[in-house]
């Protein structure tokens, strides 16, 4: 497990889509300060165990939860297990999401409703299931993962998926002024072109070697950046940062 500089002995962290890729880092960033965590998944059983077993054989503390974070019923269900067994749900990371490219008039009904369902309401389930158990100890950190997409509209063909990753900063932005009194901060984190397992036919817009030639720095990001800002975020540190977003993203935009 990566190294870190944050300590989170006595916190515990829920991380959604922790069976690979972004969330797998982020899960084994907060185990490796010493948090307590919950790994979730949707499908991959196997994935989700497999961070569990790594968590665990690195000395943390680790619980795999499978739960379809599009579902309210189940999201209460995760949360109420976590503080069972841990007592507290002190950090919450929503990182799920599906990418459709797809041209405006050509989204149905039912795609839009299904990527919102997937994309953007999740972190709404999420927060509502958490907050009740932050404001008990006066101390929550939420971080909601967009993408630079819901920054930078030129990205075409993708009106549903823009439209949730900026809404998911929206929320963030309004979770941390309502439950910032209650000692909560929450925030977003905005990875851009990042060296992860994903299905390319979705990119045909973005060729990668000309998103490479594009970035300042000249490479793809590593997951354990984006862990990294997570993090710092969800840490003592990160404790006066609040409604922001934090875009890591190798210099490709600046805003």
């Amino acid at each position: 497990m990566p190294d870190s500089a944050a300590t989170f002995a006595g916190r515990t962290a829920i991380v959604t889509g922790s069976g690979r890729n972004i969330g797998r880092a982020i899960a084994l960033a907060f185990a490796a300060g010493g948090a307590n965590v919950v790994v979730n998944g949707h499908r991959d059983r196997d994935a989700v165990e497999g961070v569990v077993r790594e968590i665990e054989q690195a000395g943390g503390q680790a619980y795999g939860l499978m739960a379809d974070v599009s579902s309210h019923e189940q999201v209460e269900d995760l949360v109420r297990k976590c503080v069972q067994r841990y007592g507290s749900a002190d950090i919450a990371v929503s990182n799920v999401g599906i990418r459709r490219m797809q041209p405006f008039l050509e989204i149905s009904l039912e795609d839009w409703d299904s990527v919102l369902a997937t994309n953007l309401t999740p972190a709404f389930y999420l927060a509502r299931n958490v907050i009740p158990h932050m404001q008990k100890g006066r101390w929550g950190r939420i971080v909601l993962i967009s993408g630079f997409d819901g920054f930078w509209g030129q990205v075409t063909q993708r009106a549903h998926n823009i439209t949730c990753k900026a809404g998911l900063h929206g929320l963030a932005k309004a979770l941390a002024r309502e439950f910032g009194p209650d000692g909560i901060t929450a925030n977003t984190v905005a990875p851009g072109a990042i060296d992860t397992v994903r299905d390319w036919s979705q990119y045909k817009h973005q060729p990668r070697e000309k998103i490479e030639r594009e970035i300042p720095l000249g490479r793809f990001g590593k997951v354990s950046e984006i862990a990294a800002a997570c993090a710092f975020l969800g840490s003592e540190g990160g404790g006066f940062v609040s409604g922001q977003v934090v875009h890591v993203n190798g210099g490709h935009y600046m805003y």
